[in-house]
Formats: structure tokens, C-alpha cells, sequence
């Protein structure tokens, strides 16, 4: 009998432990997404107010046993959840949306993607205008050491942002931009060079650059012609030439999504 007491005692314990610890979390989860918000004066002040009253509050009804004051403090306190919810509403909508676009979910939802048409509509636009481009969409393999060589950008996924990378003379026009998680992550990259010897000699150097950086990793690359103005695509180390934006939707459909029905190789 007294075993099973011990061994009673021992499991209170630990669910105690336990609770505790969950607890503690929480607290400082919701802490620390509070920190980071504007107002973080505010949110100093009022995180000290409300935690010292709980505190305060809980040992005097626990050591005291002052069950009326116990419901007000309750209902105090579901009132007071609500206030931080309405204050603090527009950046809980910010975080859930931060949430729901990191790559850990996307990578388990398989969310759509704007990627291919903005992709689509600034291929058309740059071989329009005969305006040399390299990209690089990154999918598995990580590009980190391409992007260190470059020169960081960070910014949302436009067609405008990746015709003004490319504009002769700019400064970021020569190299690569890579793309990850609908992001330009970073412009005038260095990509590998392909060193296959079947290469057609003709070749530039975006073209062998485009070639070498996906036969190194699962990477697709887009090259755009300056001379010509035609489109080139390179997946799984092969590389596709002179694309209408059509067969180039199809590569990049098969590129991102593991689909069936790359257009022939050259």
C-alpha cells in the first residue's frame, strides 16, 4: 500500500512538473510575441501590472480562501484576456499571418503559389526588350553559399523589382538574383559554371552559370538572352532553349510542383 502511494506520489509530481513547465512557456511565448510589438513601453508596463496582480491576487485567495473574491478575480481576469485581445489585435493578425506563411507550413500545405506568373509576366516583359537576366528559384537544396556571394535584398517576389535587377548599367545586373519562398532573397550572385564538354562552345556565360547551378543542386534557372531576347530554362542539370512563355510555364510547373512533362531537352 504505501508503494502505491510513492508511486502516486511520484506521478502528482511530475504532472505538477509538467504543468508547471507548460505553463512557464506560455507565459513567456506570449511575453516575448508582446515585446516585439510598437508599443513596447506599454507593453512593459502593463505585462509588470497584470502579472504582480495575479500573483499578488492568487495568494491571497489560495492562503486565505476567499471564494467571492476568487469569482470576481475570475471574471476580472477573462474580461482582461478579452481588453488584450481587442488591443493587441492587429499585430495577433500579423503573427498568424507570419504563422501561416513560413516555410515549415508551406511546406506541408502546399499553398498556391504567385511565384511562376510574377515569374511569367517579367520573363516577357525582359526578353520584350532584350534585356539580359539569370534567375534562380531555390526549391530543396539550399543556395545559402550562392547568396552569401551576392549582395542581400530580401524583398518581396515583383516583376518590376526583377526588370530594375536586370537594367543595363544598374549595379545589381550582372550575376544571378535567387528567389526563395516568394521572396528575392538576394541580386548579383555568383552561380557555379557548368563543366560539361558537350556544351555548345557558343554558350554564355548565364547559360553555363544556369546549367552548373542545377547540376549541382534541385535549383531551376531562367536565363533571358541579351542579344536575342530568347528564353532558356535549366532543370535536373538540362537545359531548355529558345521557350516560348507557354513551354516556360510548363518546365516551371514541373520544376516546382514534381509534376510529369518537362519540354525536350537541347
Amino acid at each position: 500500500m504505501s508503494q502505491l502511494a510513492l508511486f502516486g506520489g511520484v506521478g502528482e509530481t511530475l504532472l505538477m512538473v509538467v504543468e508547471v513547465l507548460v505553463f512557464a512557456l506560455g507565459i513567456y511565448v506570449i511575453l516575448r510575441f508582446l515585446m516585439e510589438t510598437r508599443g513596447t513601453g506599454v507593453v512593459r508596463g502593463l505585462s509588470l501590472i497584470l502579472l504582480s496582480g495575479i500573483f499578488v491576487f492568487l495568494i491571497l485567495i489560495r492562503t486565505l480562501e476567499l471564494r467571492r473574491l476568487e469569482l470576481v478575480f475570475q471574471s476580472l481576469a477573462n474580461i482582461a484576456v478579452l481588453g488584450l485581445i481587442v488591443v493587441f489585435q492587429p499585430e495577433i493578425r500579423r503573427a498568424i499571418v507570419q504563422l501561416g506563411e513560413s516555410p515549415i507550413f508551406g511546406r506541408l500545405l502546399k499553398r498556391e503559389t504567385k511565384t511562376i506568373q510574377r515569374l511569367l509576366r517579367s520573363v516577357a516583359r525582359l526578353s520584350k526588350e532584350k534585356i539580359g537576366a539569370l534567375i534562380a528559384v531555390e526549391r530543396q537544396a539550399s543556395l545559402s553559399s550562392m547568396i552569401e556571394s551576392g549582395i542581400t535584398i530580401d524583398a518581396e517576389l515583383n516583376s518590376y523589382l526583377i526588370e530594375s535587377i536586370f537594367y543595363p548599367g544598374g549595379a545589381l545586373h550582372d550575376g544571378a538574383i535567387i528567389i526563395r519562398d516568394e521572396r528575392i532573397v538576394a541580386a548579383s550572385c555568383l552561380l557555379p559554371l557548368s563543366q560539361n564538354p558537350d556544351l555548345d562552345k557558343r554558350l554564355g556565360t548565364r547559360h553555363r552559370a544556369a546549367l552548373g547551378i542545377t547540376e549541382e543542386t534541385d535549383a531551376f534557372a531562367i536565363v533571358v538572352s541579351e542579344e536575342t531576347g530568347k528564353v532558356s530554362a535549366a532543370f535536373q542539370g538540362k537545359l531548355y532553349f529558345d521557350l516560348t512563355l507557354d513551354k516556360l510555364e510548363d518546365i516551371m510547373e514541373t520544376a516546382m510542383h514534381q509534376r510529369s512533362g518537362a519540354g525536350a531537352a537541347a
